[in-house]
């Protein structure tokens, strides 16, 4: 008996597996025959419509099938034929939903790839005769898609509209995208929607087509800058954006772009003109004047290195000033406050180290210069105390400002309000959430 199972199993897998090798030029002339059935009587063989269906992507499974520029001009047929069957139904009922996910776009793979493989003239033409009719459903589509947020699949439908009135174009055909204007926009789209899939790497093929034609657009130059640094091409980066820094002066996007840019290399100094300009353009914008608040910080940090005396002081006024102009526009924005009270307290701590690099000296002299320079500390802690206290207000846990605070208040011996603050930082420090402010407002 055991012997008989094994013998009618082997009949079965050799079975299956001529199924699977059935012969991919007989499905794909099968399927085109039963799609015919289907179109000479849509009602009566509407079953012959999904057959179709089937035994083509069988067909195209199969290496003979692959070949064939027939095959491949059946699925788009057959693809074309249930978005016009979809199309019309939504001719009754507007919301009626599709029924493929995207037939507009199966259809053209399957025309585009009958027109590579196509040998004679009229196998080129029904291949772009068919585009030509799915190619506007394949813009719609994709503006679809990206309305549901499924960027993958809007950028194959915006990239095979590109794709298709380049085609259409080459053969003389009308496009949908025949505007210039129409046109540049869609590749622009393209290359926007592609990136928000996260494939910087198509983006750039569409972006660098733009750029190349002298693109009008500054965002061209924005999302070329951005896929290059993500690439790794640094100098190709740079390059764009000094290009559409020039080409478009007046461009808030490209300017904060060459303002990140800046930052992130470091170049202090050519940061403060780009940040005035921001500033200028956005006088409301709080964040700006912090950051080139930080700037100036920063500038002021590398003159005391250097022991410029003058340039530190010029910063110091400028960086104090950026911080005051955000406060005055937002009095609870966190880094505005702790910004201005970091900066008296690392003035107070430069000073610290000076007092404490002096000489022994006891005269009375030396101990009125000690007195003093103490004085000038603990004055400059109480400049930055109130921007703390503010900070704290704002953020109770913020790990920075009760740092700062706990340094102060332990310089100070303040017993009241040096053990409180200390207790808050622990809780913080161990993971723990402090429930309201210190510092009630």
């Amino acid at each position: 008996m055991k012997k008989v199972l094994f013998t009618m199993l082997g009949f079965l897998l050799t079975l299956n597996f001529a199924v699977a090798q059935e012969d991919g030029a007989k499905l794909a002339k099968s399927a085109g025959k039963a799609l015919t059935a289907y179109n000479i009587d849509p009602t009566g063989n509407s079953a012959k419509l999904q057959e179709a269906r089937e035994k083509v992507e069988n067909a195209l499974k199969t290496p003979e099938g692959q070949a064939l520029g027939s095959a491949w001009q059946t699925k788009g047929d057959v693809y074309n034929t249930m978005l016009q069957k979809d199309l019309a139904r939504r001719m009754i009922d507007p919301k009626a939903p599709l029924t493929g996910d995207n037939d507009a776009l199966a259809a053209f793979e399957g025309y585009k790839k009958a027109y590579e493989l196509a040998t004679k003239k009229y196998e080129k033409s029904d291949a772009i005769k068919g585009i030509s009719e799915v190619h506007g459903h394949l813009i719609n589509i994709g503006v679809t898609k990206y309305e549901a947020k499924e960027y993958e699949k809007s950028f194959l439908s915006f990239k095979a509209s590109v794709e298709g009135h380049d085609l259409l174009k080459e053969n003389g055909q009308k496009s949908a995208l025949d505007d210039p204007k129409m046109l540049d926009d869609q590749i622009y789209f393209t290359g926007l929607i592609a990136t928000m899939a996260n494939r910087c790497k198509d983006a750039v093929v569409f972006y660098d087509r733009l750029y190349k034609k002298g693109t009008d657009n500054p965002a061209v130059y924005e999302g070329l800058y951005n896929c290059k640094m993500e690439a790794g091409d640094e100098a190709g980066a740079n390059t764009v954006l000094a290009e559409g820094r020039k080409k478009f002066p007046d461009d808030t996007a490209l300017l904060f772009v060459e303002i990140n840019a800046y930052l992130k290399a470091g170049k202090l100094a050519e940061l403060t003109s780009r940040l005035e300009q921001a500033i200028a353009k956005e006088p409301e914008n709080v964040g700006l004047y912090v950051t080139l608040g930080n700037v100036y910080d920063n500038l002021y940090q590398a003159s005391l290195k250097d022991k410029n005396d003058a340039d530190a002081v010029k910063y110091f006024d400028l960086a104090k000033n950026q911080y005051t102009a955000a406060i005055k526009l937002n009095p609870n924005h966190l880094d505005a406050n702790y910004s201005l009270g970091a900066l008296y307290y690392n003035k107070a701590a430069v000073r610290t180290q000076e007092m404490n690099a002096l000489p022994d000296d006891y005269s009375s002299a030396g101990l009125k210069k000690m007195e003093s320079m103490k004085n000038e500390v603990m004055g400059l802690f109480d400049q930055a105390l109130p921007f703390f206290q503010k900070a704290e207000q704002i953020d109770p846990n913020d790990m920075n400002t009760l740092i700062a605070l706990n340094e102060i208040y332990a310089r100070k011996d303040d017993e009241k309000n040096s053990p409180e603050i200390k207790k808050r930082l622990d809780t913080v420090k161990g993971g723990g959430k402090n429930a309201g402010s210190y510092f009630k407002q």
